[in-house]
């Protein structure tokens, strides 16, 4: 079904539950919602709602990531969509399967470090994160790799075991890495809608998550759910997963996303990648 549009400074069609969303996150927090009348439409509501975030590139090395989220939010492959970019920029790239709860994650990380031309660091099902992720450290400067990508367990995010486990991990990975983590993303499923900003706020507490990525963004979801996570929790989206295939993910682009939902002679087709 399509949204209802309504009209916005006079000129420009925006979603109405858009708008709605905007409001009632901006009341909640106290803001005014007035407009700067001097910055065009487009330019206002990316700054504002979604705030213009580069893709960060690699400043240290070993450039160290910690990939978080629930398990079903296609973590793994996100990682290893991740890990076909790096090594595409004709950086090395180290995965580290610190998902030891998971036979299948495992499994999979190696299907995509061998699709990839990435190494990877893994041990037994059940073996301790902490000490995979130690060892991938200590690979990762041996082998002088130029990033990391760490794929860590994903149980229910209300666990507080879990949170313990994945702050030691932070901990390890500090120890070995000074300054590292250097990036921790959060994978969400963008389907989840209300879950996926209280996942948000539960890894963030925790974690200090510095990055989103917003997954299953193919059409079936709607994108309004990437403004509520930027407006109730301040942090960043990173990349959008719009689809199976290696290229689908993304770096966000606020400016592309925001004209999405405002010019009227976008196609729907290039639409339908952020609605």
């Amino acid at each position: 079904m399509e949204p209802s549009w309504i009209v916005v400074a006079g000129a420009a069609l925006v979603p109405l539950g858009f708008v709605a969303a905007y409001l009632r996150a901006r009341r909640r927090r106290g803001a005014q919602v007035a407009p700067r009348p001097a910055a065009p439409p487009v330019d206002r509501l990316r700054e504002a709602i979604l705030g213009v975030v580069e893709e960060p590139t690699p400043s240290a090395r070993p450039w160290v990531v910690l990939v978080t989220g629930v398990n079903g939010v296609g973590k793994t492959t996100t990682i290893g969509k991740l890990a076909a970019r790096h090594a595409a920029a004709g950086r090395s790239v180290l995965l580290v399967a610190g998902d030891t709860f998971r036979a299948a994650a495992i499994d999979q990380l190696a299907v995509w470090a061998a699709r990839t031309g990435a190494e990877l660091v893994r041990q037994a099902p059940g073996a301790n994160p902490s000490a995979v992720v130690f060892d991938g450290m200590k690979a990762a400067l041996a082998r002088a790799i130029d990033v990391v990508l760490i794929d860590t367990a994903g149980r229910l995010h209300t666990r507080t075991n879990l949170m313990d486990e994945l702050r030691k991990v932070q901990r390890v990975i500090a120890r070995e890495v000074p300054g590292a983590p250097h990036e921790t993303l959060l994978v969400l499923d963008a389907t989840t809608g209300q879950n996926a900003i209280a996942q948000a706020r539960t890894f963030s507490e925790a974690l200090g998550v510095t990055g989103i990525i917003l997954t299953k963004l193919d059409g079936t979801a709607r994108g309004g759910v990437a403004i509520a996570i930027r407006e109730q929790t301040g942090i960043p989206i990173r990349y959008l997963g719009v689809g199976e295939g290696t290229e689908d993910l993304r770096p966000f682009d606020a400016h592309q996303f925001v004209l999405a939902l405002l010019e009227p002679d976008v196609p729907a087709a290039a639409r339908a990648q952020f609605a």
